[in-house]
């Protein structure tokens, strides 16, 4: 019988994965259901419900001794609330209140979606045996978290390294967060896609204007998807090398769907950090990609818990 157990959310706008995950960060069992992402906020409840109650349904559930949440933020860990941007229907939304009343009162963890994979490629993936890490999601959107000291830095209200909301271009184009010239607001895929089109460039006959196109033509040699993520390249370096200025980093991780797509980011991003991250304490930075994939907010999410509700055997690093 596993006795070192926990419960995992991965909350998003598009889905609500949850799972039973053990100490060593193995998934043995899952749910999902899709995200009613502009759905009242009860009806959006009732999905992560059900997700819940296939995981309390199973003779595994009397093992688990936590719940860890990632959610979409922004969060307030403090509070025990959410107001993810993607989902309308939660604005300061009691997400911990409501899954603990669901899981017969078990402790709960909430962190951003950013945070739980920083835990998770800290734990399992491509930040492990660094003490000093930043990792990072750019896609749709652009997040992220620190690991200091050995240790996941969530911060006060589980939003510490949200890395896409650090300006770059101080006369930069408005953000949805309200600032200007955001990393967000250059390397995420949409605006990597958006900036590709306003410069000439046109999908192929299939009309994919995805950033994975842009990708792709730039790999062929288009000198404006080329472009497109050199610029997106040289805003991620400027925000890496701020933040590693800021508290020494010495390894910065990037996942999400841009960073699939290889060397047509990470070469411009390695030579723009050469121009950004200069001082004698940051000039070894490295940058690759993640590792963890499609599950690192399930097992940073379970990560959460058992770092704050450790178990004998668990292995939490």
């Amino acid at each position: 019988m596993h006795t070192d157990l926990v419960a995992a959310l991965d909350i998003g706008g598009t889905k609500i994965a949850g799972a039973l995950v053990d100490g060593h960060g193995q998934i043995l069992l899952r749910a999902q259901r899709p995200t009613p992402a502009q759905e009242h906020g009860d009806i959006v409840i009732r999905a992560v419900e059900a997700v819940l109650g296939e995981l309390t349904a199973s003779p595994l559930w009397s093992g688990v001794t936590a719940v860890g949440i990632g959610s979409a933020g922004p969060v307030d860990a403090s509070a025990g609330t959410v107001s993810p941007v993607n989902v309308p229907g939660w604005r300061d939304y009691p997400l911990v209140e409501r899954v603990r009343a669901v899981t017969g009162g078990l402790p709960v963890e909430l962190i951003g979606d950013g945070v739980a994979i920083t835990a998770a490629e800290h734990w399992q993936g491509a930040a492990r045996g660094h003490d000093n890490a930043l990792c990072m999601v750019v896609s749709t959107g652009v997040g992220g978290g620190l690991v200091l000291g050995g240790k996941l830095h969530p911060g006060p209200t589980g939003n510490a390294g949200h890395i896409g909301h650090i300006s770059v271009d101080l006369d930069g184009d408005p953000c949805p967060c309200g600032s200007r010239g955001c990393v967000e607001r250059i390397a995420s895929g949409p605006n990597i896609a958006r900036r590709a089109v306003e410069g000439g460039w046109r999908p192929g006959p299939e009309g994919d204007a995805s950033a994975a196109a842009v990708a792709a033509a730039a790999r062929a040699g288009d000198p404006v998807a080329t472009a497109s993520f050199e610029r997106a390249a040289q805003a991620l370096a400027a925000g890496i090398a701020a933040t590693a200025t800021l508290v020494e980093i010495d390894i910065a991780v990037i996942g999400g769907g841009v960073g699939k797509a290889g060397e047509v980011l990470f070469a411009p991003l390695r030579a723009a950090l050469r121009d950004y991250a200069t001082l004698s304490f940051v000039q070894r930075l490295t940058v690759t990609p993640a590792q963890m994939g499609t599950d690192a907010g399930l097992v940073g999410a379970a990560s959460a818990a058992l770092s704050r509700h450790p178990t004998t055997t668990a292995a939490v690093g």
